[in-house]
């Protein structure tokens, strides 16, 4: 298991009260033996159990070593999925999720908070209006692309946009490997990870650090190509209907620069609502999610319009006000 190697190399041995340097210590952290010991089980038990032989562990057992490896609640769960994984029988191919109505209207009834729903392989399934002004507009993109992990990654204006954008996508696949670790058959998750694996060395390299994630609430620091700097606070709300269905809500400090910026980017995105109405769902997945959206207007269509001239296309596949208009992203 190499969940539970990365973690018994991040345990300094002098923390545990063994001696930092020795001649026959050749490994980073902790020997296998040596956290056998503090766990309480047999050297060749957790040997076999690193190894990924065919034991089941009590929840003793696993207890004692997420104890003994210092583990946080995210990463003692991801432990347990991959120890003592579900049957094969209920390990089916989930059905692709949908979202339900009355919560497009209460992301639509947030003019000033940008908001998101994610499922459980961390696809964009529905974003409202000024969520797509501030990020990127996932109603244009092809349903297989619509993943945040996977835009992050491969579109290379995601790193001027985040500012921290290493943090920040170091996170995302900690909740994406978080979620394969409780969904391990399933089909779509392990195609998105290959690819992944595939095109950026990026995901590789985080990946590997097998750090799990159980994102709650933060702040993140934008860079947007309309209206400059901006940070804004976060929370994420798992849905009671649908727990693998997570609602990400960004929200800006009163009075500050930030909500100053997010307001100037309403008044830019919400002309757009006025004429087309409520956000609704991409139209390339409509038949998968059960709900029609169309685009959002192109530069050129009434829509595009603000006061102060004729929209142009800026970074991200905005289109940015004429007398505003920065470099892209």
């Amino acid at each position: 298991m190499e969940f539970l190697r990365n973690r018994r190399a991040r345990i300094k041995p002098e923390s545990v009260g063994l001696p930092a340097a020795m001649p026959y210590r050749r490994v980073p952290g902790l020997r296998r033996e040596e956290l056998a010991r503090l766990a309480g089980v047999s050297a060749d038990y957790y040997t076999r159990l690193e190894q990924g032989r065919n034991i089941t562990p009590s929840e003793a057992v696993l207890d004692a070593l997420a104890v003994a490896l210092r583990l946080d609640p995210a990463e003692r769960a991801h432990l347990f999925n991959l120890a003592r994984p579900r049957p094969a029988c209920v390990r089916r191919q989930v059905a692709p999720q949908g979202v339900r109505t009355g919560l497009h209207r209460l992301m639509d009834a947030l003019p000033l908070q940008p908001a998101y729903v994610l499922d459980r392989r961390i696809d964009v399934l529905a974003c409202n209006v000024i969520g797509r002004a501030l990020m990127a507009d996932f109603n244009a993109m092809p349903c297989k692309h619509r993943n945040l992990v996977r835009w992050m990654l491969l579109d290379e204006s995601t790193r001027v946009l985040y500012r921290d954008w290493a943090a920040v996508t170091s996170q995302l696949v900690g909740m994406l490997r978080l979620s394969a670790g409780r969904h391990p058959n399933d089909r779509r998750t392990a195609e998105l990870v290959d690819e992944l694996r595939t095109k950026s060395e990026d995901f590789r390299r985080f990946w590997a650090a097998h750090r799990v994630v159980e994102s709650t609430f933060g702040r993140k620091r934008f860079r947007h190509p309309l209206v400059g700097d901006l940070e804004l606070d976060y929370e994420v709300l798992t849905m009671a209907a649908d727990p693998d269905q997570l609602l990400v809500v960004y929200t800006a400090e009163p009075g500050s620069p930030s909500q100053e910026a997010v307001n100037l980017l309403a008044g830019w995105a919400m002309p757009a609502r006025i004429l087309r109405g409520a956000a609704g769902e991409p139209a390339a997945c409509e038949e998968r999610l059960g709900r029609r959206a169309e685009p959002v207007p192109r530069s050129g269509s009434r829509t595009a319009r603000v006061e102060g001239g004729a929209g142009t296309r800026g970074g991200n596949g905005h289109d940015a006000p004429g007398p505003r208009r920065r470099s892209g992203l």
